[in-house]
Order: C-alpha cells, then structure tokens, then sequence
C-alpha cells in the first residue's frame, strides 16, 4: 500500500499559471492551476489538508501530488478508502492489533497509521467513517499517538494527514455525520477541486492524453480527435469528471478502430430532466462564491477570476445574497 516513488520534476508557476505540470497531472484552466498553485504551497509544510470536490475530480491525483513535493516524499505514501472499510473492522484496520486482541488475532498487525509511518495518510471519504472511529483518529491526531487494539504500549503518531471527501464536510456536520472537532483538525488547509465541466479546454488536453495512453498501452494506432468529437465533449456537462472522460475515450478508440475518432463514437449519457432532479441553483451559487472566497482568503479579485465573473458581475451577487462588499 505504500508508493515510494520520488517526484522529478518540479511545478512551474508562471504569472500564476501552471505551464509545466507533474506527471500525470494535465490541464492549463485558471481554476485548476489555481487548486495546483494551493497544493504546491502547502506541499513545503506538514499542514493537514483538506481536499473536497465531485468524485472524479483527482482528489488522489493531488494528494500525491503534495505528498511528491513534501519533506517526506521518502516515506511511504498509504491511501484508504474510508467508506471501503466495514465497521467492525475500522479501528483495527487503522491502528492495528495485538495478538490474542480478538479471536482469530494469532499474531499482531500493524494498522494504516503505523505503516504510514514518516510519510503521508490519505483518508479518502473521510467523512464516511462512522462517529465511533471519528473519536479514535481525532484522538490520535490530538495526542499525536495511540495504542494497538489490546496493547498496552502507546505508538507515537508520525504521519501528514490529507483528507477528502466528495460531500460538503461543513454540511456533514450540520447533519451530525462528521464531528465538528474533527472537521476543524482536518480542514487546517481546504482545497476544492474544480468539476471538470467547469476546466474548459482542459477536457480536449485530457482527452487527447487517453487517446495516446491508451493505444500505447494496448499497442493500437493512435486516433484524432475530430471536430465533432471536440464539440461533443466540450459540450457534455460530464457529471463522472475525469474518470468518465476516460472511460468514454477509451471505448471511442476502441470502436473507432485507428479511425478519427467523431462524435458517433462517444458514448455520452442523455442528462437528466431538470423536472425528475430539480436544482438548488441559488444554493450551488451561494455556495461557489464562500467557496471561492475562502480559498483566496477574501480577496474578490482572485475569487471572481477563480468563479469565471468579472468583478462588478462578484459584487452584484454579493449584494443579492446578503454577503459583506
């Protein structure tokens, strides 16, 4: 479960644009580089940070991404899916065991914060562990150690913690899901992760890196993407974000069959009725904007870049939803 890999290159920041990305991580739209910009200014502390956005969005993708450029880019790099593990098995899976702790614990194990031991702990859906385990990780992050289930001797906590979650975490504690005391331990340093639809050209960039990948992987001719095909993704609100650009990509290569690939071959799913999933448009705005202003520290300038507004067009909304000009 650990990746020791050591980054190679370096992220260039260029009038606040990133022009050179790491490996794996592509895309030149403001409100990506803007996320990448954040990730590689907290990445030189051991700051725990907070990575939110859609699933799909490279959540993982950025949480390696800090931990490459960190101080403990020699450690391992432990990623779990929180809302993967059964309940029962939470605490030990986390903080390990003792031999004799339970039946069937014929030797011990060491549990996730242990093996991530001087590097970083990727908790994705952090806000899906159940209250219980929430007590036990914010404890160890508090006290900076914990015990073994059935040990005795304490284990020191030498780990960087990034969380993430595609739910809104500050809802989740509204709606008594996710402790509070936990949420503010987490989210020193939040990043949100823009939807894709929202990246602009950045889906054509990506797009045509599928297509390379995949025919190199798989040893076929390489398709062109032709103009319908642009169109067509440009125009598709892509609820499943990168990870079903490339599932969409990767069976256009395949029935295009070394062909340009055209829009007939994309398989991209009808939306839905507005009628049948009615929209809080006044909500997801709202929202955007504390959003964006939180992320630049109140600064309106940046934030109405980041929302793709002008200035004037940010102080409008402001007025209309109460918030302080």
């Amino acid at each position: 479960m650990s990746d020791r890999t050591v980054a190679t290159s370096e992220v260039v920041d260029s009038s606040d644009r990133f022009t050179r990305a790491q490996p794996g991580i592509i895309g030149t739209s403001p409100v990506w580089c803007d996320a990448l910009k954040l990730a590689t200014q907290v990445a030189r502390t051991d700051t725990t940070v907070c990575l939110q956005g859609e699933t799909g969005t490279g959540k993982e993708l950025v949480a390696r991404l800090i931990y490459r450029q960190s101080a403990r880019r020699r450690g391992p790099f432990v990623a779990v899916n929180c809302a993967a593990l059964p309940e029962h098995l939470i605490e030990s899976e986390l903080f390990g065991f003792e031999r004799g702790a339970f039946t069937g614990a014929s030797l011990p194990k060491a549990g996730l914060f242990e093996v991530a031991r001087g590097g970083v702990l990727f908790l994705d859906e952090i806000g899906e562990l159940p209250l219980s385990a929430q007590a036990k990780v914010l404890r160890a992050l508090q006290e900076r150690e914990y015990f073994r289930l059935g040990g005795t001797q304490p284990i020191k906590v030498d780990i960087r913690l990034i969380g993430a979650s595609k739910c809104d975490l500050a809802a989740a504690v509204a709606a008594g899901r996710l402790r509070d005391d936990l949420y503010y331990r987490i989210s020193v340093f939040d990043i949100l992760l823009p939807p894709l639809r929202a990246r602009g050209d950045d889906i054509l960039l990506l797009a045509e890196e599928i297509v390379k990948e995949f025919a190199r992987a798989h040893a076929m001719p390489r398709s062109e993407l032709t103009s319908s095909a642009r169109e067509a993704l440009l125009a598709y609100a892509w609820p499943g974000n990168v990870r079903e650009l490339r599932n969409v990509i990767e069976r256009a290569v395949i029935v295009s069959e070394g062909q340009p690939i055209a829009a007939a071959h994309l398989s991209l799913k009808k939306p839905r009725s507005l009628a049948a999933a009615p929209v809080d448009l006044r909500g997801l705005e709202l929202a955007a904007i504390e959003q964006a202003l939180r992320d630049v520290v109140g600064n309106k300038a940046r934030a109405a870049r980041r929302l793709g507004i002008s200035r004037a067009q940010l102080y409008v909304r402001l007025r209309k939803y109460g918030l302080h000009a």
